[in-house]
């Protein structure tokens, strides 16, 4: 058997799951990393996956991966970045189980991540929020479900994941109110509702009648809602919305949207980032600093107390038509 098998099951087995509990997420990531680059392994050298040796896999192979990955698949830089951060983690860890492939292993872990574009975030205005909230037809069950996961959604500014994971119980309604959640990083946090939030949690969790475990969020059958389910509806009373709001005509929202204009309320409310930070569970403040350079609003103040420059605007003449005849001349 090649010394590729056995450190591949290795990594997935005794490293991912039982030394560093990766969440399932991650394992599913790093899965598919490793069925795509056995695939191109095996049409670039004619070896099936089980034949392939460690030193198949060397800094040019992974190079070449990256390439087809960009232009053969149209994977973006950022799904590039995170299929070679997958390579990288397997790779360190086949550094300890494999010294005789030291050097092989340094220049693999020395391709680095491609730079790309950052773009500004986007957020949802007051009137659009409005206009989005009042889309889901209320008169019917899943309408009145909608309406209570989206303010849900855009006043507390939890990801996706950590919405469709919520629990009847999660939600403590009383004095205040607020919300648990089991987090990225398997972080707990506890997220404070408005008094508005509250109330409309209250009724529905009256009408959904469920037990402290059930999904707060549930289907139609009871169980919980899939990413894809929350993408979907959002997408639909955006649609509906659109026709009241012409600033979401052609806009395609995402869950993460409704996560950016829950901190950039929070910012132009003149909160502190680092406050912004703990409220939407981030590991570093500086993921949070996005949300600086998105806020016209304060940059815009910053400018405001400001000196400008002693300049007035100049206007062209045209020259007189009968010096330039004479020129002519």
């Amino acid at each position: 058997m090649s010394s590729l098998a056995p450190a591949l099951e290795a990594f997935f087995t005794s490293w991912l799951l039982n030394q560093r509990r990766a969440s399932p997420h991650t394992i599913a990531a790093y899965r598919d990393t490793f069925r795509l680059l056995l695939g191109f392994a095996q049409a670039r050298l004619g070896k099936p996956p089980a034949q392939l040796d460690l030193a198949d896999l060397d800094a040019a192979l992974i190079g070449a991966f990256l390439d087809h990955l960009e232009r053969q698949r149209g994977n973006s830089i950022r799904s590039r970045n995170a299929r070679l951060a997958a390579v990288h983690s397997f790779f360190r860890f086949a550094a300890l189980r494999e010294p005789g492939h030291a050097a092989l292993i340094q220049r693999v872990l020395a391709i680095p991540p491609k730079r790309c574009e950052r773009a500004l975030i986007t957020f949802l205005t007051r009137p659009e929020i409005d206009a989005l909230l009042a889309a889901p037809d209320r008169s019917g069950w899943t309408g009145r479900r909608d309406h209570a996961l989206l303010l849900t959604a855009i006043q507390t500014g939890l990801r996706v994941s950590e919405l469709t994971q919520l629990r009847c119980q999660d939600a403590e309604l009383g004095t205040g109110a607020h919300l648990r959640c089991h987090g990225k990083g398997r972080k707990d946090r506890i997220t404070p509702l408005t008094t508005q939030t509250a109330a409309v949690l209250r009724t529905w969790l009256h009408e959904r009648d469920g037990t402290p475990a059930d999904p707060l969020f549930p289907t139609r059958r009871g169980g919980p809602l899939s990413r894809d389910a929350v993408e979907f509806l959002l997408t639909k009373h955006a649609g509906t919305a659109a026709q009241h709001c012409p600033s979401l005509l052609g806009r395609k929202l995402s869950p993460h949207v409704l996560r950016h204009t829950t901190a950039m309320q929070l910012r132009q409310a003149g909160i502190d980032i680092s406050v912004i930070a703990l409220w939407l569970g981030h590991e570093s403040i500086e993921t949070t600093q996005v949300y600086l350079h998105a806020d016209l609003a304060l940059k815009e103040q910053a400018l405001a107390p400001t000196t400008p420059p002693h300049t007035t605007p100049g206007r062209y003449r045209a020259p007189d038509t009968l010096p330039a005849f004479l020129e002519q001349l």
